[in-house]
Parts: structure tokens; C-alpha cells; sequence
């Protein structure tokens, strides 16, 4: 698994996705629950600085990884936040670097690969987040769906990594998932119906 190839094409998919956003669009709700399109886009944003300065080896604070409204240029400023985690990401060392990550439960140090497959696991699942909640298509190639599924299947699915807050819900019965796509098996084992907002 290439994983800085896997994580900057799934940056750069988010990317194309968020550009076509509108100011008007900023307060739709997203599967997201507790946040519109606005606060989905300010979260993605400050974890891109956030993910980039730990596998450039930075010791954040959990308080760096707070969002910060950015409904003035959400475009902009979050293809400045996808270009800067791109470059962390591909830059000498970055795979091996030890990465301190405040957000995962605990905190917890990890080496940079693993990093990267927290983030673009992540960020195929925001992406795709973003173009249900503007009613757009969303097609992921096979590759990164593949990788996504390996991801996903490591992440815990207990009550402290699945509460109201984190990443991920509780992980839904595959009959969420009816045509038992690669795309609706991501969903439903982080939590999300591939059928919202029904």
C-alpha cells in the first residue's frame, strides 16, 4: 500500500469537491450530524494543518486541532491546508517520523505511515461527505476504496472510539448497505448509511 499516493489522491479528490462550493451552501446539513457543510469544512481544514505539522514532527495540542470558522474564503483556505499536508506528507522521513496525535484517544505516537492511513481514510470518507451533502456524484477509484476497507477494518469499534465526537459512529448492519458496493461497505463499518439522508 503506497499510502503517500493513496492519502494525495484523496486529498486532491476532496479538493475538487470542496472548489465547487458556494457561500450559500455553507449551512446544509451534512451525515456529519452535529455540523453543517461551514463546520465540515473548518474541521477538515485544521486537521489537514494539524496532521501536517505532527508527521513534520511537531508535538501539537490538542487546542491546535480546534476548527476555526472559515466561511469568508472556504475554498482558498482549504486548498492552502490540502497543498500544505500534501507536501508534510511527502517529504524525506515523513513515513518513518514518530507522530504525536492528540485527537486519537488518549494521544498516542505513531510512526507517520500510520498517520497517513488515520488521514486519508479519513478524508475519502469526508469527501464523500461533502458531495452528498451539495447532492454531487461521488466516484472513488477501486484502489483507494480497497485500501479504505483494509483501513477501516483496523479501527476500534468500541464505545470510546465510536462516541458522539469522534471520527467515526458505531459501525451499521450491512443491510444499510444493500448492494454491498465497496463504497457502502466503507460507510457502514465507519459508521455512516451510504442511503442519508434517508
Amino acid at each position: 500500500m503506497d499510502i503517500q499516493e493513496l492519502d494525495r489522491r484523496a486529498v486532491e479528490l476532496s479538493t475538487s469537491i470542496v472548489a465547487t462550493v458556494t457561500p450559500d451552501q455553507l449551512r446544509l446539513p451534512t451525515p456529519c450530524a452535529e455540523w453543517d457543510l461551514g463546520a465540515l469544512l473548518a474541521h477538515m481544514t485544521v486537521q489537514h494543518h494539524g496532521f501536517a505539522r505532527a508527521v513534520a514532527g511537531e508535538r501539537t495540542e490538542i487546542a491546535d486541532w480546534h476548527p476555526t470558522p472559515i466561511d469568508d474564503d472556504p475554498v482558498g483556505l482549504y486548498r492552502k491546508a490540502a497543498d500544505r499536508v500534501i507536501s508534510s506528507f511527502a517529504a524525506a522521513g515523513a513515513l518513518e517520523r514518530m507522530t504525536y496525535l492528540p485527537e486519537i484517544r488518549d494521544g498516542v505516537t505513531v510512526p507517520g505511515r500510520v498517520a497517513m492511513r488515520f488521514h486519508f481514510v479519513d478524508y475519502v470518507v469526508h469527501s464523500w461527505d461533502v458531495a452528498v451533502a451539495l447532492g454531487a456524484e461521488f466516484e472513488a477509484a477501486d484502489d483507494m476504496l480497497d485500501a479504505g476497507l483494509v483501513v477501516a477494518a483496523q479501527v476500534p469499534d468500541d464505545d470510546a472510539s465510536r462516541q458522539p465526537g469522534m471520527a467515526f459512529g458505531p459501525k451499521l448492519e450491512l443491510a444499510e448497505a444493500p448492494e454491498g458496493g465497496k463504497l457502502d461497505r466503507l460507510l457502514t463499518v465507519l459508521g455512516r448509511s451510504p442511503r442519508w439522508p434517508n
